[in-house]
């Protein structure tokens, strides 16, 4: 008789992987989380010099402006421990791919068929196991640091501190405003790791929110750290999110990559 406890979303097989701060076993596992995902425009021209060098391009434009993306992260029980995270992220094709006509919706579609996906900027968290695991297996570009995160019923409000003179990164703060719930979003997230493109799969599940947030605000603080700089040089800076998705109720796998090729050779396809 088959186990009727038996939840098959993390019931999946398993791969050890060996990293510097001992072993990780994939699918990472993210039971308990909450989320928050903001989008934004941001110059077209400064995506673009983002992805100078990755075989990819912006994958959702609107006249002068491409999207990008910010989500915030508080992991209260996954198998690599409690953390929380941020990433800034580029919706994004490979070179040569067609932009879907159905626009952002098409980061709805079937995980397995999808080519839009996101290209991580930035991805701070607040452990070293957390960073280690995505620097080694997949290049993300972490860093370990002070990350607050506080998701209230209808208010958000999270910071990035400067992991070396404490200044402010970012922080963004205010109502989440009416929404409607929507069907959660399970990215493809594309890194470059050891010259070769890496397409990973992120399967999602739990109830989301969709708002349109007109008083939240993202400010970029004092800080000189990279991230930072790329956050002003996306004129981030006192802007405001177009979109906004959250949830309290956030559960992932977080798969092993596979490889699409040498960078060089997307780049020139």
């Amino acid at each position: 008789m088959s186990d009727v406890n038996v939840d098959t979303f993390f019931e999946v097989p398993k791969k050890q992987r060996k990293i510097s701060k001992g072993q990780v076993d994939l699918p990472v596992l993210y039971f308990d989380t909450s989320n928050v995902l903001a989008f934004f425009l941001c110059p077209k021209k400064s995506v673009a010099k983002l992805l100078e060098g990755t075989g990819l391009k912006a994958g959702l434009t609107i006249g002068k402006y491409s999207v990008v993306a910010i989500s915030f992260y508080e992991y209260r029980k996954t198998s690599v421990g409690e953390y929380n995270e941020v990433g800034v992220a580029i919706p994004v094709l490979k070179q040569g791919d067609v932009a879907p006509l159905s626009g952002v919706t098409d980061l709805f579609r079937d995980i397995e068929k999808r080519d839009l996906g996101f290209y991580v900027v930035d991805l701070p968290v607040t452990t070293e196991l957390a960073n280690a695991a995505g620097r080694e297996l997949w290049s993300y570009p972490k860093f370990v640091t002070n990350i607050d995160f506080s998701l209230e019923k209808d208010r958000f409000h999270s910071k990035v501190l400067d992991p070396d003179s404490r200044a402010l990164i970012l922080s963004l703060d205010g109502r989440l405003g009416l929404g409607t719930t929507v069907p959660p979003l399970s990215p493809v997230t594309y890194s470059v790791h050891k010259k070769n493109l890496l397409r990973t799969m992120v399967n999602v599940r739990g109830n989301v929110k969709l708002s349109f947030p007109f008083g939240m605000k993202l400010t970029v603080g004092l800080s000189e750290h990279p991230m930072a700089k790329r956050l002003r040089a996306l004129d981030l800076d006192g802007a405001r999110p177009i979109a906004l998705m959250s949830t309290d109720k956030f559960q992932s796998r977080l798969n092993e990559g596979v490889k699409m090729g040498r960078i060089d050779s997307i780049a020139n396809a």
